[in-house]
Order: structure tokens, then sequence, then C-alpha cells
């Protein structure tokens, strides 16, 4: 049982060990904000990954970088625009909302308006509709369809 639970608490800390003892920074305050920052931005080597959870070097690198920003006062959004500067927007692991990306994020939902729009009109202009080409039963095909509905 004792294993077990030593396993499971392993396998929860897993993320955190990303981060080596030698990154953290002596201020509890500025650890903080790096690890905020830090969470915010996607490791390019991993692609999903934050680089606080990332253990390639890439991240590793990042993770300094952002730490020596923040020593040499730079504010988070400093930090952040200096290395989406560097790497492009596709570090930030929840990209911007504006400009050509407004286009992406408006996408999605417009589509699913836009689908709903369509399938609401279909049903609404068949249900209202007369069916094409519906023939008219003669009166002998009544009779033959009464005699055959009495039975």
């Amino acid at each position: 049982m004792r294993h077990a639970l030593a396993l499971i608490l392993c396998l929860l800390a897993a993320p955190v060990a990303a981060v080596q003892p030698d990154e953290i920074l002596d201020d509890p305050a500025l650890e903080e904000r790096a690890r905020d920052i830090s969470a915010g931005l996607r490791c390019l080597v991993c692609r999903n990954e934050s680089i606080d959870e990332s253990h390639a070097d890439l991240a590793r690198d990042l993770r300094l970088l952002v730490r020596e920003r923040l020593v040499a006062g730079d504010s988070d959004e400093e930090v952040v625009d200096f290395v989406v500067d560097r790497y492009g927007e596709y570090v930030l692991l929840n990209p911007l909302t504006s400009g050509s990306n407004l286009v992406l994020w408006l996408a999605g939902p417009g589509m699913l308006l836009l689908a709903g729009a369509l399938g609401w009109g279909y049903i609404r202009r068949r249900a209202t509709s007369e069916t094409v080409g519906e023939a008219k039963l003669s009166e002998d095909e009544e009779a033959r369809l009464r005699q055959i509905l009495d039975k």
C-alpha cells in the first residue's frame, strides 16, 4: 500500500519536476511571477506543454530567459513580449484574440451558427412545402385501399 501511494505521489509531481533546483530564484515573489509566465508559454519542442512542465533543453533555456528578464526588472508583459518577439505568437499557449487571430477565433462559432441556420431553414422549408410529384389515387385505387384496410 505504501508503494502504491508513493507511486501515485511521484506521478502527480511529475510536471513540477521540470524546473530544476538551480533555476529557482531566491526571491519567492519573482519565482511565483516566473512560474505564472512560464505556465503560459508553449514549449516549442513538446508542442502542447508549457515550458514549466517540459523537460526539453529549449524549455529550460526559455525558463532561464524568463527568470533573467524578471531579475533585470522587466514587467510580466515585457517578458512575454520579449519572448513573443523572439519566437513568434506560436509560443503563447493562449493565442491573442486580435488581428488575424480574431478570424480564427470567430470562425468556429460562425460556422456553427451558419450550419444551424442552414439546418433550421432546410427543416422548416421541408415541413411547409408540399411533396413534389405526389400522385392522387383514382377512385378504383381508393376503393381497393379501403377494402385492404378494412380486412
